[in-house]
């Protein structure tokens, strides 16, 4: 499992989630976001491709745990790689 410390999560006026991270080798598949609404998220690109997303800020904490689905936009400098929505699936506790 990798650890990303460098990402951001974005909210636009109608309240869509968007998390920007550093792109990935390989592509996507049966991607979801896995989260408990503490502080680390984990983002399933594939079923082995895990990415921790540590630090998650306080504020977009409560947002995250309620969304059903966010939109992931893997960029590489500052040329976006690919794009694509994910489910949010809310669980008690991360299986980290």
């Amino acid at each position: 499992m990798e650890r990303e410390v460098n990402f951001n999560i974005l909210k636009n006026g109608e309240g869509n989630l968007m998390l920007l991270v550093h792109a990935r080798m390989g592509g996507v598949e049966n991607s979801k976001v896995v989260y408990d609404g503490g502080q680390t998220a984990l983002l399933h690109r594939t079923e082995k491709d895990i990415v921790a997303l540590d630090f998650i800020h306080p504020a977009i904490r409560a947002d995250l745990k309620k969304k059903k689905e966010v939109l992931i936009v893997e960029v590489d400098g500052g040329a976006i790689v690919r794009e694509y929505m994910a489910p949010v699936q809310a669980v008690k506790a991360l299986p980290v």
